[in-house]
């Protein structure tokens, strides 16, 4: 034997013992995998067919709607088929004739809704009569020296009391806008939605206020005092954003923080408002970084700022509740009131000095920063949102706007004190 052979026969001699302990394991493990069971495996199933239910015959093919139908009054064109144009079923979309007799049908109707109506146009029912505007003009009339708005002839009445609105002499302003209002609408129909005509809506609300005072009656204005009081302990201006933990963190372009603006805005206001408003009030911040729930005023204060309400006039009243609503800020709203206010606002009178020191009024533009630092802090680090933030900007203004036209001159309803102030 060689001795490569006799190193071959060695090496099995001393691998048999290992082969023969692995092979006594091996149907150990070969048993151990066949009874293992993946996680993901299932075993096969049979679809189940869902038996038809179903009975008679197929549904009818849709049909198209009455407007888009072909009209018996319609004329059939001369040639339907000269062999340049394919054969198309009537009534159809591809049937360009039927696409021409419906937009005929649908511009007599739009000119039914913008013409004037004529004599005996307009239906008892309101249909077709509701989308015609039934006045060509919209006039400003001075009569028994106060103004009326006229539609024509016809004067703007109330919707609830039917009565005629009148509005002192000494609001020009507002009786201008109130028949601009009513001269932009182009249909009936307009006037009954409530968003299309909000000044209309807003002077009706000074008007209810007035007739209520004048029988000695005060169901509105406790509401109103009632509501408003409830933003004294969540008043925009009182609740402020943290502190920021590093001195370079969250600032704007000037180098302010939000906490600053916050500060400088509530300074601003509640020291107009302790000093000509409510003198001798203290207006805390109710809301920061330390807690979750705003803090109550302190003793006396609701008090003040109540009386002060029922204090004002009809006119300042409804702006005032106006402008609360739109900036969830009382605070804003009484010092818009107060600067604009022709009664004045049921505030302190100033001096002539005084009145030469704060000759700019604080006017809209002011007053809707003040209420929404927050919001333009977060648009300014991380853009508008079109059709939301943009419009929420425009709209708060136009709240604001309203307010002050309402509040803008002498608000006495009575003709010898109307005479008197003019």
């Amino acid at each position: 034997m060689t001795p490569a052979a006799a190193a071959a026969a060695m090496r099995m001699r001393l691998a048999a013992p290992l082969l023969r302990q692995r092979a006594s394991l091996l149907p150990t493990a070969v048993l151990a995998y066949r009874s293992a069971r993946a996680i993901h495996s299932s075993p096969p199933e049979q679809a189940k067919v869902v038996p038809v239910y179903g009975t008679g015959p197929p549904p009818e093919p849709p049909k198209p709607a009455a407007g888009f139908a072909p009209s018996s009054n319609d004329s059939d064109p001369p040639t339907r088929n000269g062999g340049a144009i394919p054969e198309t079923q009537e009534g159809t979309a591809a049937d360009p004739w039927s696409r021409i007799s419906r937009r005929k049908r649908q511009a007599a109707m739009l000119r039914a809704a913008t013409l004037p109506p004529t004599a005996g146009s307009s239906s008892a029912s309101g249909g077709i009569g509701l989308k015609r505007r039934f006045w060509k003009t919209v006039t400003v009339v001075t009569r028994e020296d106060m103004n009326e708005i006229h539609l024509d002839s016809r004067a703007l009445r109330r919707p609830d009391t039917k009565n005629i609105i009148r509005l002192p002499l000494t609001k020009p302003s507002l009786a201008s806008a109130l028949a601009i209002e009513w001269d932009q609408l182009v249909s009936a129909q307009q006037a009954t939605k409530q968003h299309l005509i909000p000044l209309t809506s807003l002077v009706c609300r000074a008007l209810d206020i007035a007739d209520e005072d004048a029988l000695g009656k005060t169901e509105i204005r406790d509401s109103i005092a009632k509501v408003l009081l409830r933003y004294l302990d969540t008043d925009s201006l009182l609740c402020w954003a943290p502190v920021p933990t590093h001195p370079e963190d969250g600032r704007n372009d000037a180098g302010y923080t939000l906490r600053e603006l916050q500060e400088e805005a509530y300074s601003s206001v509640v020291s107009f408002l302790t000093t000509r408003v409510w003198p001798g009030v203290t207006i805390v911040p109710v809301l920061d970084e330390t807690s979750i729930m705003p803090r109550q005023q302190e003793p006396g204060t609701r008090e003040v700022v109540h009386g002060w309400m029922l204090g004002l006039s009809a006119w300042e009243l409804a702006a005032l509740e106006r402008v609360a609503l739109a900036g969830k800020s009382l605070l804003m709203a009484a010092r818009l009131v107060v600067e604009w206010s022709g009664d004045g606002g049921n505030a302190v009178v100033q001096t002539p000095e005084e009145e030469a020191q704060n000759k700019k009024r604080w006017g809209i533009e002011e007053a809707a920063r003040a209420v929404s630092l927050e919001v333009d802090w977060q648009t300014t680090q991380w853009g508008e949102v079109e059709d939301t933030h943009d419009v929420e900007k425009v709209d708060l203004r136009r709240q604001l706007g309203s307010a002050v036209l309402l509040c803008v001159g002498q608000g006495a309803t009575d003709v010898s004190v109307n005479k008197a102030k003019l």
